[in-house]
């Protein structure tokens, strides 16, 4: 596993791991169009502005990210990074689903049992207040559950390391799921092929 740190991903809208109806019915196509065709396409340009002429120019996202985590004066450029490097895991989250696999589900040491932590993951994504994300991550190699609002990372903070990514901004479900947050975190956590994951 390539630790988030060590990324490399340039300033710019990768190509989706998948086909715009590939998740249909979970995510219909239009609602990848908007999120993103519009949103992450949007955080892109908006950073490409941010940082051109500066120090930053030139840099991945990762070191943006950073470079610019806590600094007030930096937080505009901070918040675009760091949307689109959840965005870029997002999208490679939502292609595991995609993957089956015969590799046996390793819970790192978790307390449960697969179901308690999706269950814990779901509760996590419906309980997020406002905009943000719900994340099964290794910290110090065991599994946890975090949740971040708006456009925090939790990879920065040392020995944590980022598996799963549950979007919980409402341009992820509210085309195909109006205001029912649940039912969006349900379907998505029923879909995914977790030996994928873990």
């Amino acid at each position: 596993m390539t630790n988030a740190k060590d990324k490399k991903t340039p300033v710019e809208l990768p190509k989706l791991p998948f086909a715009e109806d590939a998740l249909a019915p979970v995510i219909s196509a239009e609602t990848i169009q908007y999120h993103y065709g519009k949103h992450h396409n949007a955080y892109v340009n908006v950073l490409k502005d941010l940082i051109k002429g500066t120090d930053l120019e030139g840099k991945t996202v990762e070191e943006i990210i950073v470079a610019t985590e806590g600094k007030a004066d930096k937080k505009k450029i901070f918040n675009n990074a760091a949307q689109i490097w959840n965005h870029n895991f997002y999208w490679e989250s939502l292609a595991k689903g995609l993957k089956k696999t015969d590799k046996k589900v390793d819970l790192h040491g978790y307390a449960g049992t697969l179901d308690d932590l999706k269950a814990e993951l779901a509760e996590a994504a419906k309980t997020q207040f406002g905009s943000g994300w719900a994340w099964l991550v290794l910290e110090k190699g065991k599994l946890a559950v975090v949740k971040t609002s708006n456009a925090e990372v939790p990879w920065t903070k040392d020995g944590v390391e980022p598996l799963f990514i549950v979007d919980v901004w409402e341009h992820a479900y509210y085309i195909d799921y109006r205001n029912d947050r649940g039912k969006y975190v349900k379907t998505l956590l029923d879909f995914v092929k977790w030996e994928s994951v873990l």
